[in-house]
């Protein structure tokens, strides 16, 4: 006799049987990469029992070991630790050497002067290099090597800072010696902080955007968000520290960067192997072993020359494929806003005491400066989502270009020093949310325009450009070394910012055919006049007796 339907629970369970009263989502729903074992399973299937009329039929799958899926959260939160632990570092250091050189050295300026000139000449020869060994090699080996002499760079400094600081070696003669080793070090710690910032915030992150749900704005925002904290806590903190003692102040250092090396080297390897896409690197043509054996095959003697001709050549032809990419006017747009002294560096700052403003004033506005810049992490990914990164960029500059410029104007116009520098010091606070929502917006375009074997070249010769027109705007403030002929300096500024605008407008319009929708604004001022017709039409209807 035919089993009746079942209709109750209990006689389900009784049966052994499971009725589900709606329809179970597949597998391949549930899970999106179990698509790729779909034929796996249909192999593996034995064929269903038909079972009589009336039950339900059950399809028995057999089980299979299926890999862990990595949550994403997981992924971001190793990323972010790692690159905090990165920028923490190189932000604290970068101002703590700095501040030792001045406590060590007093009542003279040449030794941080040489220091940071020669680091900063340092990124700018040899960034290109960096770029050509991060797109030839594994990403998870670049980012170690990034880390372990980026570390061992700011350890060795400290050491050394702390032997300047105690004298304890006491050696007539030395302290030449070690400077000089300073110098150098601090080289090794730009180059490396270069090859982390390039490997991970142009690369890892575009990689981990395209393999996850996660989008390429918001990644690009906390990495942003990150920098911008450590900018303003990681100086402060060390400020602190060496304001009750230098060689405290040192060793906290040393204890940071020996802590917190095995942390971001273990964090950083664990994302290459939870993001498979990470593993794959395009078979590029090694330009270094081409170099090696074409050098191997000359006599010893001529190798060197040979070297060094290789190596110019192939600098030239990374320039000419960074000028001839597409993205170049953005990137260039870019570099040029480093062409600035109106910023809170060493330049403003001087300026600003030299007016009458004190320590505490500087400090509270460029606490606030940093609170603003903070809200464009924000601002940026809004108005992406909402015009673009292209028109959102156009955007973010022209509110830079119209805060710098009437900063500058009011500064110049104006007699009082101290109102002028208040009103430069407003207008500069104002115009940091155009300038990294610009940065962001501009983040994105290279990104997505820059193909993935050759990111780590392209972004080392945007780094090259920075530093040299950061050196620049340091030429303009050694030129112009009065308080009163600070006005000239900001003229040249503001100058940069337009030029920058310019070539941001060209791009857009390249891209666009247009920078405003004339048609647009035409009709909507013909609807506008329609509709005040209208309104007049109507009120004199009513006006009719």
């Amino acid at each position: 006799m035919p089993t009746s339907s079942i209709s109750t629970p209990i006689e389900r369970e009784v049966s052994g049987m499971a009725v589900v009263s709606h329809r179970e989502p597949s597998f391949e729903e549930e899970v999106p990469f179990l698509a790729q074992v779909a034929s796996r399973v249909q192999e593996t299937s034995p064929t269903p029992r038909i079972l009589p009329r009336g039950r339900s039929q059950i399809h028995r799958f057999e089980v299979i070991n299926l890999p862990e899926i990595p949550k994403q959260s997981d992924i971001n939160r190793r990323l972010y630790v790692s690159h905090f632990l990165s920028t923490w570092n190189s932000r604290v250091f970068e101002f703590g050497a700095v501040l030792f050189l001045a406590r060590i050295f007093p009542g003279t300026l040449l030794p941080s002067s040489v220091y940071a000139l020669v680091r900063a000449a340092s990124a700018i020869c040899f960034a290109p290099l960096v770029g050509r060994y991060v797109d030839q090699r594994d990403r998870l080996k670049v980012v170690r090597i990034s880390i372990v002499g980026q570390r061992g760079a700011v350890i060795l400094s400290c050491l050394g800072f702390w032997a300047l600081a105690t004298d304890i070696l006491g050696i007539p003669g030395f302290r030449p010696l070690l400077i000089a080793m300073l110098v150098l070090l601090a080289c090794v710690e730009k180059l490396g902080s270069i090859m982390n910032i390039i490997a991970i915030e142009r690369d890892w992150v575009v990689v981990v955007a395209e393999t996850s749900q996660c989008g390429l704005e918001v990644l690009n925002s906390q990495m942003r968000r990150i920098d911008l904290v450590c900018k303003l806590v990681g100086p402060l903190a060390v400020a602190l520290v060496d304001g009750y003692s230098t060689t405290i102040a040192i060793a906290a250092v040393l204890g940071m960067d020996a802590s917190s090396v095995l942390i971001e080297y273990f964090a950083i390897a664990r994302v290459y192997y939870m993001v498979p896409a990470l593993q794959a690197r395009s078979a590029v043509g090694n330009n270094t072993d081409k170099i090696s054996s074409a050098v191997s095959e000359v006599p010893s003697i001529w190798r060197l020359g040979t070297f060094c001709v290789a190596q110019t050549r192939s600098f030239y032809k990374a320039i000419s494929s960074y000028i001839r990419d597409t993205v170049f006017l953005p990137s260039m747009a870019l570099c040029l806003l480093y062409f600035t002294v109106l910023s809170f560096s060493g330049q403003m700052v001087t300026y600003l005491l030299s007016v009458g403003l004190s320590s505490a004033q500087i400090g509270v506005l460029r606490t606030l400066s940093t609170a603003v810049e903070l809200s464009a992490t924000w601002l940026a990914p809004t108005a992406m989502n909402r015009v673009g990164p292209l028109r959102g960029g156009l955007w973010f500059i022209n509110w830079q270009i119209t805060c710098l410029v009437g900063a500058f104007g009011f500064f110049w116009v104006m007699r009082t020093p101290s109102v002028a520098a208040f009103g430069l010091v407003i207008g500069v606070i104002a115009s940091r949310v155009g300038l990294w929502g610009f940065d962001l917006c501009v983040q994105i375009i290279i990104q997505e325009g820059v193909d993935a074997d050759s990111r780590g070249s392209f972004s080392s010769l945007e780094a090259s450009f920075q530093n040299f027109f950061e050196l620049c705007s340091y030429a303009t403030t050694i030129a112009f070394f009065r308080p009163e002929q600070f006005q000239y300096p900001a003229a040249i500024s503001a100058v940069a910012v337009l030029v920058a605008g310019g070539l941001y407008a060209k791009f857009v319009r390249d891209n666009r055919g247009h920078l405003i929708h004339l048609s647009k604004c035409i009709e909507g001022k013909g609807s506008a006049r329609q509709r005040k017709r209208r309104q007049r039409g109507d009120a004199s209807m009513h006006e009719l007796p």
